[in-house]
C-alpha cells in the first residue's frame, strides 16, 4: 500500500470521530479528529515523516510548530531525516514563554541560524489561528516561514487564512478525504 492510502486508513481506524464535539476554536462539530492518536503511533508516525521529507521545499534546514500537536510530528521527521542525505533540525513552539531559563517562546534553536528557512508543522488546522500565532513567535524570533503543513485540513477555512496571510500551505489529508467510505 502506498503511504498516503495507508496514512488515510491509519487515520480513519485510530483519529476519526463521529459525533458531537466542542472544537478548541468553540465551534462544534460533528467530525472530530484525534490526530495524536495516529502521530503518536509508530506506523503513523512514520508515514507522516516520510509524506513531509518528500514535500519539504529544498531552502527548509527546519521543522516544527506549536505544542503538542506539532512536536511528535517534528520529533519523527528529524529522526527519519537523520538516516538521509537532508538532515534537518527541529524547534517547538511553546503556547507561553518559558517562565525561567531563557524564557523562550521557541525551542531547538541550537545550530538554527537567524533567517534560516524553516517549514511550520501541525496535526489538524480547522481555522489556522494556533498556525498563525506560531508563525508570528517564528518570525520574531528571526527566522523565514516558507512553508507550512498540516496532517489533516479541516476545510474550514485554515488553507485560506495561512494563504492570504502570504504563506504556501498543504495538507497530507482532508475532512474530505477522511470522509469518504472505502
Amino acid at each position: 500500500m502506498s503511504q498516503l492510502p495507508e496514512l488515510i486508513k491509519i487515520l480513519k481506524q485510530r483519529s476519526v470521530k463521529i459525533g458531537q464535539f466542542t472544537l478548541a476554536s468553540g465551534k462544534t462539530s460533528d467530525f472530530y479528529v484525534d490526530a495524536r492518536q495516529t502521530t503518536l503511533y509508530s506506523r503513523g508516525a512514520q508515514l507522516i515523516a516520510e509524506l513531509i521529507l518528500k514535500r519539504l521545499h529544498p531552502e527548509v534546514t527546519a521543522i516544527g510548530g506549536p505544542v503538542t500537536g506539532a512536536d511528535p510530528i517534528t520529533g519523527a521527521t528529524v529522526a527519519l531525516s537523520a538516516a538521509t542525505s537532508r538532515p534537518i533540525n527541529g524547534f517547538m513552539v511553546r503556547k507561553a514563554a518559558k517562565g525561567y531559563g531563557a524564557q523562550n517562546w521557541l525551542e531547538g534553536q541550537a545550530g538554527l541560524e537567524k533567517g534560516t528557512a524553516v517549514c511550520v508543522v501541525e496535526d489538524t488546522v480547522t481555522t489556522g489561528g494556533s498556525l498563525l500565532k506560531a508563525i508570528k513567535r517564528i518570525e520574531d524570533a528571526g527566522y523565514k516561514v516558507v512553508q507550512c503543513i498540516a496532517v489533516v485540513d479541516r476545510e474550514e477555512g485554515a488553507r485560506e487564512s495561512i494563504e492570504d496571510a502570504g504563506y504556501p500551505f498543504e495538507a497530507l489529508t482532508t475532512k474530505q478525504m477522511l470522509m469518504v467510505d472505502e
